[in-house]
């Protein structure tokens, strides 16, 4: 099974209700056999988009291209695509089997083509011994496997995945998204895979389109998104726990805030500083001179800042440590199961700044890394 898979472009995409607009003036190209997901917050517009790919609705503005020609005013059935949405839609008084066939049978598809088509998928997705039972009689994840058979068995040239997996529990929805993965890779087909769960995204995807108000924000392989996102929602949404952040403004030519002081970039007088929660190091600080312990970090450095310790998240490969500042929001530090600090504490905390982001007044990421000086009057 499979044939060759087909790209997708869309080309200054948008859908407008009424004063309403879902999906604002987009482009994107998803590569022909690429494992394309969009991500966003709920009603960000992902869904809308992935139904103009489908034709389920019209766009109001823009173009629609599908292995390379335009199928704006083409039926969905005839754009080569299946869609495997949020529901399983099973019915549940065929067999698997049946449910497998069914859209076939539809189309006038010979007997023995359905068959061998039926017998390919189910063989796929684990759903040999399975396929004289009905919905009813299986699991959940069994369930969304029969879901994608069916889109499978119509040999299609672009999957399109709803949030295929919002409705299984956290063991099933890891590997029913580990089958699907497995899936891409022995079809090659073209998929494009819709979630609102980062973590999802950044696992599943080859690339990784994120999404907000109906715009899209960054396109990129999952490293690319997460560790040089291109503004400060990017960097805010991908990411768990969330990138930590402070204000900063210009003064007597740096940027400062808190206990920051940076190096401005030219005509740049206020920005947001962002540090990632595995990108501070804490260490414990003795009670009498405030020096940092060298055995909880590996040396005596004092930090960039100190902070107090107001809870602390055990998670056994790690511990979030959560701190109060600075700025007006508490931050996170990612940090090894045997640093020894109880909420209290005080902490030495070091900022690694070459993977450290400032992002503009426009929120846009600025292509150097922060710099840190001195204050005025400092040593």
């Amino acid at each position: 099974m499979s044939r060759a898979p087909q790209g997708v472009e869309l080309r200054g995409v948008e859908k407008r209700y009424g004063e309403v607009t879902a999906v604002r003036a987009l482009d994107l190209e998803v590569r022909p056999g690429e494992l394309m997901v969009l991500v966003g917050p709920s009603g960000c517009g992902k869904s809308t988009l992935l139904r103009l790919i489908a034709g389920l609705i019209e766009p109001t503005a823009g173009e629609v291209w599908i292995g390379g020609r335009r199928v704006d005013d083409v039926e969905p059935g005839a754009r080569d695509v299946a869609m495997v949405f949020q529901s399983y839609a099973l019915y549940p008084h065929m067999t698997v089997a049946g449910n497998l066939g069914f859209g076939l049978r539809v189309r006038g598809t010979p007997r023995t083509e359905i068959e061998r088509r039926v017998a390919e998928a189910a063989a796929a997705l684990g759903l040999a011994e399975l396929l004289s039972r009905k919905p009813g009689e299986l699991s959940g994840g069994q369930r969304q496997r029969v879901a994608l058979g069916r889109a499978m068995v119509r040999d299609p040239g672009v999957f399109l995945f709803d949030e295929p997996l919002s409705h299984l529990d956290a063991e099933l929805r890891l590997r029913t998204r580990d089958e699907i993965a497995a899936l891409h890779r022995r079809l090659g087909t073209t998929m494009i895979f819709v979630t609102h769960d980062q973590v999802e995204a950044l696992s599943l995807g080859q690339r990784v389109a994120v999404m907000d108000q109906g715009r899209l924000h960054q396109v990129g392989t999952p490293d690319e998104v997460y560790r040089r996102p291109a503004n400060l929602f990017v960097a805010g949404f991908v990411g768990s726990p969330p990138i930590n952040r402070i204000a900063l403004a210009r003064d007597a030519g740096r940027l400062a805030g808190g206990p920051f002081a940076l190096r401005a970039p030219s005509g740049v007088d206020r920005a947001t500083l962002g540090v990632r929660p595995e990108d501070l190091a804490v260490a414990r600080t003795s009670e009498g001179d405030g020096e940092a312990r060298a055995g909880d970090r590996g040396s005596g450095e004092a930090g960039d800042f100190r902070a107090g310790v107001l809870r602390v998240e055990a998670l056994g490969s790690e511990q979030r440590v959560h701190l109060d500042g600075p700025g007006d929001a508490a931050w996170v530090a990612r940090a090894a199961p045997a640093l020894r600090v109880d909420p209290g504490d005080r902490v030495s905390v070091s900022v690694a700044w070459d993977r450290s982001h400032l992002f503009g007044p426009d929120g846009r990421r600025e292509e150097a890394a922060p710099r840190p000086m001195p204050r005025p009057g400092s040593g």
